[in-house]
This record gives structure tokens, sequence and C-alpha cells, in this order.
């Protein structure tokens, strides 16, 4: 059954210590682009340009939201990790899938249930679903996230270095239906790492699961109707993210 929080009995795991219901206050860089509401879709990275990401330097745009022109909304997140490597978030995407109580570790007070779609357990995740529930804002969702490898999205493998991406087609886990992608780079700096979060949800993006152009303009509509508020999604990536860094390297030292 899914539920917020930790009930009697859950910290009883060898990783319970590590949750936490406290969280920090958002980065001011988050705070500042909320004020600054949504961006202009000429300074967001398009999906087609997802490759950008591998050049050095930032983008004109690494935290913020807004329409794109072409349909639908992007939403960037810059989260700054010391202390932090790429391959314990590599590490994460694959350990934290089979148990919602890890699964809860990283947003305390918005996850709510988390299980692999094929019943297995730690290990690889690219080629996986993941079937989470969880609240973007007051929104509770059902999703199903499927990673694919980063030269799905045009990141080659030869490209990344040190870095690491995680990439994943975004969709419902109750309908056959997709809304959108997302990126997590993950690359070092000279204290750790930064993740450098896209998501590209709505307009083109919505898809029947294996359907054919007719179904997907029946399907658009009702499915823009279930999308996720673009604020509510920045806020939520912005939270998670920096909350689950605070701890990441203890856990990866004593689980990994």
């Amino acid at each position: 059954m899914a539920y917020l929080g930790y009930r009697p009995g859950d910290a009883d795991t060898a990783w319970g210590a590590f949750f936490d219901p406290r969280m920090a206050l958002l980065p001011a860089h988050v705070v500042d682009a909320l004020h600054h509401g949504p961006q202009a879709d000429q300074v967001l990275l398009d999906l087609a340009c997802a490759a950008d990401l591998l050049d050095h330097g930032y983008l004109a745009t690494e935290t913020g939201y807004g329409r794109l022109r072409r349909g639908g909304f992007a939403v960037s997140v810059l989260t700054d990790m010391p202390g932090v490597t790429p391959q314990m978030w590599d590490w994460w995407f694959g350990w934290h899938g089979s148990d919602a109580r890890r699964y809860k570790l990283w947003h305390p007070r918005a996850h709510a249930s988390a299980r692999w779609a094929d019943g297995g357990g730690d290990g690889q995740y690219v080629g996986r679903t993941s079937l989470v529930e969880e609240y973007l804002g007051s929104a509770y969702t059902k999703a199903a996230i499927r990673f694919v490898p980063p030269e799905e999205l045009g990141l080659p493998p030869h490209r990344l270095g040190d870095s690491v991406a995680v990439c994943a087609r975004l969709g419902s886990s109750e309908l056959p239906v997709d809304i959108g992608w997302l990126v997590h780079q993950i690359r070092p700096t000279a204290d750790g790492s930064e993740m450098r979060s896209r998501f590209w949800m709505g307009g083109p993006e919505v898809a029947v699961r294996h359907g054919n152009m007719f179904a997907n303009s029946m399907i658009r509509p009702v499915a823009a109707r279930q999308l996720p508020d673009p604020r509510d999604l920045m806020v939520h990536c912005a939270q998670e993210m920096n909350h689950l860094a605070g701890f990441l390297p203890a856990l990866y030292a004593r689980f990994a």
C-alpha cells in the first residue's frame, strides 16, 4: 500500500537511519527561477539538442521552465553536490527502485511507492521501468519511468567522459501513454559533481505506447490535462536531488 513517510517498522532496515523528513530550504538560484517565472522558449534547451549538455560550460537556462514553441514545456534544474561523484548516482538509480522504503529516502515528503515493473531487485536500471507513486506539488502521480540508453536521446557514450547521463521516457503506470522525457547529466566538479536535469513534457512528446497516428491525435488532449505543473516539477526535482546529495556519499559507502 502506498503512503507517505515511514510507519512503525519501516526504519527497521539497514538503511532506515538515513530517512530524515527534515529537508533543507530551496537553493537561492531555484528561488530566483521561481520569481522570474516562465522563460522564453529561445533560452530553453530543445529535446533535439540534448547533446548540448555534453559541451563544456553552461547553457542559457540551467534552472527554469517555460513553454516551447513546438508545444509542451521544458524544465531545467542545476544541483551542486559537494562530495558526490557521478558514479554514486549511477548506483543509486539501480538500487532505490526495488523497495519503497529506499525510494522514500529521496524525498520523504513526496515519495509514496516504487517498484520495478519486472519485479526484479537491485542492479542495472537501463532497459527497465520503475513504477512510482509520488506527489508533484499537491498532485498525486502514478508514473512509469522507462530508463533508456543515453544514445537514444542523442548522447553518445564516447562523449560522456567521466560524466553519467540518466535518461528515461516518462509516462503513466495506469494507461499505455507516455508524456515526456528526462535527462539527468551528472558531471564532476572541483569539489564533487553537479547534476543538470532536463525534462520535456507534453506537446509532441505525448504518444500512445505502440500506438498509431490516429490514437496519438485522440489521446493528446486527454494527456495534456494530466501533465504536471512545470513549477511543481522544478521544485520537486530541486528538493529531492539536494536532499539525497546530502547523505548519498555515506549511503554509497555502506551499501554500494
